[in-house]
């Protein structure tokens, strides 16, 4: 693996979510040269001051709020600007909002791209990554919506709690959309390399399908109950997003439940949705077809349609 040296990061949008982000790529020293670009420039200005005062005990980084001329030479740009759902909001009203939003800052990006890859954070995600795909003309692995990846780290903790176990040896993904029509891949779940039943089973733990379907409905109900307590949610996805920052600039080839354009695998084409991806310096390098049971695959397929419906919704923005 290659360790790539002098790497500069773009984050667009220094709300809760940007801000944070370049909080957690700061304490874990991601890249040496990292960019807040925001419509609010004392915004942005104001996190790179109160993050640069914490650089002394973490070590040398440039960063700086700038403007969309910064995008150049990027190795990697993150996109966090959104608005938020309002009470009431279908999640179409909230697609149509954000993507003439997302529409805007990709066309800004676009006029000083010259290279990296384009992280969407943004959501929807799954359509945000679909629409810069084609509005961009960048080749479809160069964009990656950060989709379940969080979502696959919640259930982890869901089932380390059930199970009594290291989260970091619970190994499972939720996969389709970044939003009610994501599943977990039962199948592919696994604990100290046996599959999840089994080592249940083996400890004398009961684990029915009733269990089963209360880790997945509290995995995809985690965002809205954070929100519900405390007003947002930025930890999660700051550290989420760092995790895949250090996958795109160290080249690791990591796989990570990410959305990109799908063109064919699983059956499905056109769409940009999350599945098992091996990511690094150019972005997606090849989308995974794990075996799924046929369930499984019903359900990739039912959150597939979901998605393309809510992109006939908003595609002509």
């Amino acid at each position: 693996m290659k360790s790539v040296r002098g790497s500069k990061v773009a984050i667009i949008g220094a709300g809760q979510v940007g801000a944070t982000i370049a909080f957690a790529l700061a304490f874990q020293q991601r890249c040496s040269e990292l960019v807040l670009i925001d419509v609010n420039k004392d915004k942005a200005t104001g996190e790179v001051l109160d993050i640069s005062h914490g650089l002394p005990f973490l070590g040398h980084m440039n960063i700086y709020a700038g403007d969309y001329s910064d995008c150049k030479d990027c190795d990697l740009i993150i996109i966090t600007a959104g608005i938020p759902r309002k009470p009431g909001e279908t999640r179409l009203d909230l697609a149509k909002k954000n993507v003439t939003l997302a529409h805007t800052i990709t066309d800004s990006i676009m006029q000083n791209y010259t290279t990296g890859n384009i992280l969407v954070v943004s959501n929807p995600c799954d359509i945000i990554t679909y629409m810069i795909t084609k509005w961009s003309g960048l080749p479809a692995n160069r964009v990656i919506g950060s989709g379940t990846n969080l979502d696959s780290a919640r259930f982890r903790h869901l089932l380390s709690q059930k199970l009594n176990v290291d989260v970091r040896n619970v190994h499972g993904y939720i996969l389709g959309e970044h939003g009610e029509s994501q599943f977990p891949v039962w199948s592919q779940t696994h604990i100290a390399g046996m599959q999840v039943d089994a080592y249940a089973k083996s400890l004398g733990i009961s684990f029915t399908e009733a269990d089963k379907a209360e880790i997945a409905e509290l995995t995809k109900s985690s965002g809205a109950r954070i929100i519900k307590l405390k007003g947002a949610t930025y930890n999660g996805i700051a550290v989420s997003v760092s995790a895949l920052a250090q996958s795109f600039l160290k080249d690791e080839h990591t796989v990570r439940p990410v959305c990109s354009l799908l063109t064919g695998q699983y059956g499905i084409s056109g769409c940009s949705m999350n599945v098992p991806t091996i990511i690094g310096a150019d972005g997606v390098e090849k989308v995974l077809e794990v075996p799924l049971y046929d369930n499984e695959l019903e359900s990739l397929k039912r959150s597939a349609e979901s998605i393309l419906e809510a992109i006939e919704g908003v595609k002509d923005l």
